[in-house]
């Protein structure tokens, strides 16, 4: 073997080893974070319908392929709450929500979910069990114990029972409308977030639901002056539409989310949205 050979033989070799090393560096993700979680909020997957809070199946597909590429393991609620008593969870680890209780999370969400095992929560607005939506269509109880009993683990929490609306810019899960002629001591805001949360809560239960225990704000908005009355409902994790990573000793009345919902987020903005969230506090 001449020395010209050896010389290309020795750079064929080189060349190929960067080749493996630039595949490998594709597929995986360098450590981002750890003993934190990031819960992405959504709320319509939808093929057609549009709105600033709707994207697509593709869209969302999209997002959960380019996530698990990168190192995000996504994770249960139950995992997150064993993490919030003590813990661990895995490294980037990932909790999907959705709001409102959407019919189109059956019939977009779930089927992608399913076949990328991914679980998920869904906050559903309970009174719509039984009865039907003046808008977009809202999941059944036979869609809600279909999903809950497959794999993955499809849990479902609370988006309140009856309060899911405005008075004027104000939520009615904040604020008492002086327009109801309510006298002085009859009912308190207190004593309405009480009912209305056992209320959801009792719903949960009944549809099947192990652990009802959790709650999304309606429209991000809520008061610290109901978190005693919302413990003594029995909700113990709320969740808020303020973005940052939960990490432990927070509040658990008040845990962040990271909107990933809408149309124009990209894999790789909303993969930029949670690196920028691991630096974010919960504003006061």
């Amino acid at each position: 073997m001449n020395a010209v050979y050896r010389a290309g033989l020795v750079l064929c070799l080189f060349c190929l080893l960067i080749v493996s090393a630039s595949s490998v560096s594709a597929t995986t993700t360098s450590f981002d974070y750890k003993d934190r979680v990031a819960v992405l909020m959504y709320h319509h997957v939808h093929d057609k319908d549009t709105s600033s809070s709707t994207i697509s199946p593709m869209q969302f597909r999209d997002q959960l392929v380019f996530l698990r590429s990168r190192g995000y393991q996504f994770i249960t609620l139950e995992q997150l709450r064993r993490f919030l008593a003590g813990g661990k969870v895995p490294n980037n680890a990932v909790l999907l929500t959705f709001d409102d209780g959407y019919k189109s999370f059956h019939t977009f969400a779930y089927p992608i979910l399913k076949d990328l095992e991914i679980p998920a929560v869904n906050f559903s607005i309970t009174d719509y069990f039984k009865k039907k939506s003046p808008q977009i269509p809202h999941l059944s109880y036979q869609e809600i114990k279909e999903m809950m009993g497959h794999s993955p683990a499809i849990d479902i929490q609370c988006h309140t029972n009856q309060l899911h609306r405005k008075i004027g810019e104000k939520s009615a899960f904040t604020y008492i409308d002086k327009k109801m002629g309510l006298k002085k001591g009859e009912l308190t805001l207190q004593s309405l977030v009480y009912d209305d949360t056992s209320a959801c809560l009792k719903v949960l239960k009944g549809a099947g639901v192990a652990k009802p225990d959790a709650i999304s704000y309606p429209f991000g908005i809520y008061s610290r002056d109901s978190f005693p009355v919302l413990l003594k409902s029995g909700v113990r994790y709320g969740f808020t539409t303020k973005p940052a990573l939960i990490k432990k000793g927070m509040n658990m009345l008040e845990l962040p989310r990271i909107n990933a919902g809408s149309p124009g987020i990209t894999p790789m903005q909303l993969h930029a949205a949670i690196k920028k969230a691991r630096h974010l506090r919960i504003r006061r």
